[in-house]
């Protein structure tokens, strides 16, 4: 690879940021009353919130696994591997301390809503699952790349088998990754299957992004697949029921928003590497830098992380489109001011974790 960053990647995580940020302030505090489906400025803000976090997933994906291939094609991935599970039990860890209320923990009242699930939680998972994948395939790049396809599509496919999936006989920690019944909002299924692509893609970028006009190849490649998924992915899933008579293949496609939201992202690779010129050193790529200290600042102020004291609190569903939109700009702005002279970037969260591990490993055992 020529270039030590694909600067595109950083305007795909700021989008991705920005319109979790609005898509939260919104959801969380718009009056239900006007949630009208049918509505085109509803059904359209509603549309581009869907498309938030299968982009964190295949980006994550992407990124991880594109820094991993570097390392090891330098000859020396441990330090990587060893930063990547590191990051990936950091990401965890922060998942589930953004949902501590410590004022009812001193009043001795704690709630299972601690153990719920989030984005942090199964990108973390999603980073680890990828590292030991690595591990057992990477010295044979090709098998890595089809693991990784098969993978996702895997994951995909067989979303109706677990849609509905109730677990009663394992403890709340481990099935809230693959159950929703208690409140999770993520679970490591489907939503691995994102990050196996974006992994998938990373090998596709490393292998072949040195060569003459790859990207003009890859950026029309990005729009050809991505409408094909979005427009043909249920034909093709109907078309192999028709051949296999393989009755999954059916349920997949009679709600097939997997592969649908998988070709939008794609398209949004597509538009950002096309421009990626125009995004280097731009406020839009330093935004893209700051992803994990932009969400820990809007989970701490919208929901009122460790205190219960948030926005949620005092306008819990109850503004006008209006006020709903003119806040949620107001919310962007002061978050990314917050992150931008506070939190400089992800790697100030990751470092200042690490300094922490450390101070506690010099402390003296007792």
């Amino acid at each position: 690879m020529h270039s030590n960053r694909l600067h595109f990647i950083d305007a795909v995580r700021a989008f991705a940021i920005l319109m979790m940020l609005q898509g939260h302030f919104i959801d969380t505090l718009l009056d239900p009353v006007y949630r009208i489906e049918g509505n085109p400025a509803y059904d359209v803000w509603s549309y581009f919130r869907g498309i938030t976090a299968p982009t964190f997933f295949t980006i994550s994906g992407l990124v991880f696994t594109y820094l991993l291939l570097k390392a090891n094609a330098k000859g020396d991935d441990r330090p990587r591997i060893k930063k990547g599970l590191f990051r990936g039990l950091l990401l965890i860890i922060i998942g589930y301390s953004l949902r501590v209320n410590l004022v009812s923990w001193f009043e001795g009242v704690f709630s299972p809503y601690f153990l719920v699930v989030d984005v942090l939680q199964c990108i973390g998972l999603s980073l680890i699952i990828l590292i030991c994948l690595h591990i057992i395939c990477k010295n044979h790049s090709y098998i890595f790349s089809i693991v990784l396809f098969s993978i996702g599509c895997l994951c995909f496919v067989t979303e109706p088998l677990y849609r509905n999936l109730v677990i009663d006989n394992l403890p709340l920690v481990i099935a809230n990754y693959m159950t929703k019944v208690n409140g999770s909002v993520f679970t490591i299924l489907p939503w691995f299957g994102y990050s196996a692509f974006g992994a998938f893609l990373s090998t596709v970028f490393f292998r072949h992004a040195h060569r003459t006009r790859f990207k003009i190849f890859s950026i029309l490649t990005f729009f050809v697949v991505g409408l094909l998924l979005m427009y043909c992915s249920t034909w093709f899933l109907l078309k192999l029921h028709a051949w296999t008579h393989i009755e999954l293949l059916k349920l997949s496609a009679d709600y097939n928003y997997l592969f649908t939201r998988l070709g939008n992202v794609i398209i949004l690779f597509g538009v950002f590497y096309a421009f990626e010129r125009f995004l280097k050193q731009s406020i839009i790529a330093r935004i893209g830098e700051k992803t994990l200290s932009i969400y820990v600042i809007h989970f701490i102020i919208l929901f009122g992380s460790f205190t219960g004291i948030g926005l949620k609190r005092f306008y819990n569903q109850s503004l006008n489109p209006t006020e709903a939109i003119i806040g949620a700009l107001m919310f962007i702005v002061v978050v990314c001011i917050i992150s931008f002279y506070y939190a400089r970037t992800n790697h100030f969260v990751y470092n200042l974790a690490r300094k922490i591990v450390d101070l506690l490993k010099k402390q003296p055992a007792r």
